[in-house]
């Protein structure tokens, strides 16, 4: 009884794989699984499904594998050329303003801003100013019998920004020297004043 139950079951079992096989799109698979006796053309077929499937296998498995070196192609052109325009570079300062360019009256209208000041007008963190700082700050921060002037802030910007004559240490391009002359000052950020050479050049430098 119990042979003849687990007989029924693989039967059951078979042919259900069979149904399977029969209704399913997978190319090859109902050859495989056809019913009948074992035949060399059903042989043939499961080797051929079988060595397809370890093909593709194999394929997908060296994609993946390819895909995790993260291969990458780099391109590069490289043009000669006779006669280079001066380039175009922009230098801004990191500190946008002079402190030595500050008056009293900018302390007066813009000094909160610069957190120099406070909301009552007192010298913020006064502990972390040098001594002779401290002692320029105070005087600028002195407001007794002060009477406010008209404050323009693109005034103040072009005034106390940093001049390119002060900062320029060298500078050359094809063996010809360059100075500030060759840059023109353009607006960069919340109105900050930067030299800019190249395109926005006055005096261009030759190509030679």
């Amino acid at each position: 009884m119990r042979a003849g139950s687990e007989g029924s079951g693989e039967g059951e079992g078979l042919s259900s794989l069979r149904a399977f096989a029969h209704s399913s799109s997978l190319h090859g698979i109902s050859h495989v699984f056809a019913y009948g006796a074992v035949s060399l053309r059903r042989v043939l077929w499961g080797a051929f499904f079988l060595g397809s499937l370890g093909l593709l296998l194999l394929v997908c498995a060296e994609r993946v594998a390819y895909f995790l070196t993260y291969p990458h192609v780099t391109k590069l052109d490289e043009v000669a050329a006779h006669n280079l325009t001066f380039p175009a570079i922009t230098i801004c300062n990191l500190n946008e303003f002079r402190f030595s360019k500050i008056t009293r009256n900018d302390m007066y209208h813009v000094g909160e801003l610069l957190a120099l000041l406070n909301d009552r007008y007192e010298i913020s963190n006064p502990q972390l100013a040098e001594p002779h700082v401290l002692a320029a700050l105070r005087d600028k921060a002195n407001f007794k019998n002060f009477k406010a002037k008209p404050f323009s802030m693109a005034e103040f910007y072009n005034r106390t920004g940093h001049d390119l004559a002060d900062m320029l240490l060298q500078c050359s391009f094809r063996g010809a020297n360059c100075t500030a002359r060759n840059f023109t000052v353009v607006s960069a950020g919340l109105g900050a004043r930067c030299p800019a050479g190249g395109g926005g050049s006055r005096q261009p430098l030759p190509a030679s």
